[in-house]
């Protein structure tokens, strides 16, 4: 597995696996990993130590984004915590750079919050269990990732107002889930772990009896609702005899005219190039027919999102298209840039590396100078909800840790890994306390946004 300079925070290359060395050599590399950086030392957090100010880190990235859409960015993440926490990878990362690191490297999601666990459905229509958004995706040490998912834990637990013993028990129950599928990782054939993946009904099995059937029947209504078809019923009307997408202004709005052609034209066209050939033959048999604007998710709220509405040729077949823009992942200032020269294909290329599989319009582009990535809108996409998990987040939390393992695994060497968590509980404990103390800073975060906002120094709109 590749190493990094234990002088520097910043990894030299890209995770590959070194074929040269043997299991026991894989295994010393990891446990070597604890010098650089003990598993006990990972419990620390000291404000005293960031290199930063987060609400300057925030508003840096204020730079590409739309203007208008700030206020909206700003409101929806001084919400809560919560909030301010799934907007704000930006600021973690900064802090997670300002410590010593394991040198084992994966390919990160990058933001591997607990909602950032979802379903969706393959090329076959299977509903999988998986990581769903990319933005921040890049090449650095693993324990970033689970460090960000145990914090997203307790953040989570606060806005649910559960008690702290269940924060810390989902905490314990997701790290050590992680590190028990890693070991299992580090045990098995190069082809069965590519091939490895979990199951809607995988899924639901990690939970008690009593909530299991709560969790199906929402996850059945969804997976009907949330398809190409019900996007149709929902966001569209005839005009003209022809569909069109309803606006919602400010959250989805009408472009210009010469916006909307250059789009369907020029960016359609250089998009269609990075799809699969046989892709392509599908793709051509659409016609664009509108585009509008829309806002979504927290971090995202600025960043240009496009949707696009296609018609198959029998005039009753919709697709849609969500065309989003990319820019630099927040790791990027400690990890050194991207080796993609368009951040939307970076985007696309973390997202093929941790998922069992990816859809099949997945692609990139340029517009206006700006970098963008492609998938398909709605297709079967289904995130549970922050509530209806509270009663059941230990269980959730087990599933998010077996998951982040298993896509960590097919980039990064599972063996030096497991090597370096072993097999008691000490990573676990470590990150437990992390997890605790990080929460509390970002309450006192989101409160310097708060008061930021109350003192007309950054600008806050109604956020939904």
């Amino acid at each position: 597995m590749t190493e990094t300079d234990p002088s520097t925070t910043s990894p030299t290359t890209t995770p590959v696996h070194d074929l040269r060395e043997t299991v026991e050599e894989r295994k010393a590399t990891g446990k070597l990993a604890r010098k650089r950086a003990p598993r006990g030392a990972l419990a620390r957090w000291d404000e005293t130590s960031r290199g930063h100010d987060a609400l300057e880190t925030i508003v840096a990235q204020n730079a590409i984004r739309d203007p208008g859409l700030l206020p909206v960015r700003h409101g929806r993440m001084v919400a809560s915590p919560w909030n301010y926490y799934r907007g704000a990878a930006a600021v973690m990362a900064a802090d997670l750079a300002s410590r010593p690191h394991s040198g084992l490297l994966v390919q990160l999601c990058g933001d591997a919050h607990v909602l950032n666990f979802g379903l969706w459905a393959t090329p076959e229509r299977n509903l999988m269990f998986d990581l769903r958004d990319f933005d921040e995706t890049l090449p650095g040490p693993f324990e970033w990732d689970v460090q960000r998912l145990a914090a997203s834990l307790v953040v989570a637990a606060r806005e649910d107002g559960l008690k702290a013993a269940t924060a810390d028990e989902a905490v314990i129950t997701a790290v050590e889930a992680y590190r028990d599928r890693m070991a299992r990782c580090a045990r098995m054939s190069e082809l069965s772990l590519w091939y490895d993946g979990t199951h809607v009904d995988s899924l639901i099995s990690y939970f008690t009896p009593a909530d299991r059937e709560l969790i199906a029947v929402h996850i059945e209504k969804e997976s009907r609702s949330r398809t190409h078809l019900g996007a149709f019923a929902k966001l569209t009307s005839m005009v003209d005899g022809r569909p069109r997408i309803d606006e919602d202004p400010p959250f989805r709005f009408a472009i210009d005219d010469e916006e909307q052609d250059a789009l369907t034209d020029q960016f359609l066209a250089g998009y269609r190039m990075t799809l699969r050939e046989d892709r392509r033959f599908l793709f051509d048999r659409f016609t664009p027919v509108d585009v509008v604007r829309q806002v979504v998710g927290v971090g995202s709220v600025g960043m240009r999102v496009y949707l696009v509405l296609l018609e198959g040729r029998s005039g009753s077949d919709p697709l849609f298209l969500q065309i989003k823009q990319a820019g630099p992942s927040a790791y990027e200032s400690c990890l050194g840039r991207s080796q993609h020269d368009n951040h939307g294909a970076r985007v696309i290329s973390g997202k093929r590396a941790l998922q069992t599989a990816t859809g099949i319009f997945v692609g990139w582009g340029s517009f206006r100078g700006r970098d963008y990535y492609v998938r398909q809108f709605r297709d079967m996409k289904i995130i549970l909800d922050i509530k209806l998990l509270a009663p059941c987040l230990v269980e959730f939390a087990a599933a998010c840790g077996e998951t982040l393992a298993r896509a960590h695994a097919r980039s990064g060497d599972a063996v030096a890994i497991s090597a370096y968590l072993g097999k008691g509980s000490q990573f676990a404990t470590a990150l437990r306390d992390f997890a605790r103390l990080y929460a509390d800073q970002n309450e006192r975060d989101h409160a310097q946004l708060e008061r930021a906002i109350a003192a007309g120094t950054v600008a806050s709109a109604p956020g939904w």
